[in-house]
């Protein structure tokens, strides 16, 4: 908890540098694993997985530009980071086994 209390407020002292750094990553990170999803197959289950990677991204997108509240879009850049980051290493197990 003491981790994440100290992320918070860094990412509140500097959050326009942060926000964006936090866009920059969300979509790099949500573009590698919508890339690894299409290369698994084009079947329903992929499109699902696929379908829920963009949403998340353009989630956290839609956070920043809206303006939210530092702490909500500091959550929000969390959740699409870690299934951005859990998509890319199950289909990464999935090609590699």
């Amino acid at each position: 908890m003491k981790l994440y209390q100290s992320s918070l407020s860094d990412f509140k002292e500097l959050y326009y540098a942060n926000a964006a750094l936090g866009i920059i990553a969300s979509s790099c990170l949500g573009s590698v694993a919508a890339m690894l999803i299409l290369m698994c197959g084009i079947d329903f289950f992929e499109m699902v997985q696929l379908f829920f990677i963009v949403s998340v991204a353009m989630w956290y997108n839609a956070t920043v530009l809206a303006q939210m509240k530092p702490k909500f879009v500091f959550n929000s850049l969390l959740i699409s980071v870690l299934a951005s980051i859990f998509a890319i290493v199950y289909h990464l197990i999935l090609i590699f086994i």
